[in-house]
C-alpha cells in the first residue's frame, strides 16, 4: 500500500517535471524563433521593395540622361549607361559601408580597450 502511494507520488512529480521542461523548452526556443521568423520575413519583403525602388530610380535616371539632355547622341550614346552604372556601384558601396559600420560595429569593444 505504501509502495503504491510512493509510486503514484513519484509519477505525479515526474509528469509535472516533464511538463515543466516541455513548457520551458517552448518558451526559450520556439517563441524566439517565431519572433525571429517575423523579423526576417518583414526584412526580406522590405529589402525586395527597396531593391525594386532603386532599380526604378536607376532606369529613370537613364531615361532622363538619354531623352532630356541633348549631349549624348551618336558616338557618345554609351555615356548615360556608364553614368548609371557608376551611380549603381556608388549605391552598392554606400549600402555595404553602412552594413559593415552599422550598429553592430559600435557595440563591439575596441581593440586594446580595457574594461
Amino acid at each position: 500500500m505504501i509502495k503504491k502511494k510512493i509510486f503514484e507520488s513519484l509519477r505525479k512529480r515526474g509528469s509535472s517535471v516533464l511538463s515543466l521542461v516541455i513548457d520551458y523548452f517552448k518558451q526559450e526556443t520556439l517563441d524566439p524563433l517565431k519572433a525571429l521568423s517575423r523579423f526576417v520575413t518583414f526584412g526580406a519583403i522590405g529589402s525586395i521593395f527597396l531593391a525594386m525602388g532603386f532599380v526604378l530610380l536607376l532606369v529613370s535616371l537613364l531615361r532622363v540622361l538619354q531623352e532630356e539632355t541633348g549631349a549624348f547622341h551618336g558616338n557618345l550614346s554609351w555615356i548615360p549607361y556608364l553614368i548609371v552604372a557608376l551611380v549603381a556601384v556608388a549605391m552598392i558601396a554606400v549600402a555595404l559601408w553602412r552594413i559593415v559600420s552599422g550598429p553592430a560595429k559600435r557595440r563591439l569593444p575596441k581593440p586594446g580597450a580595457s574594461k
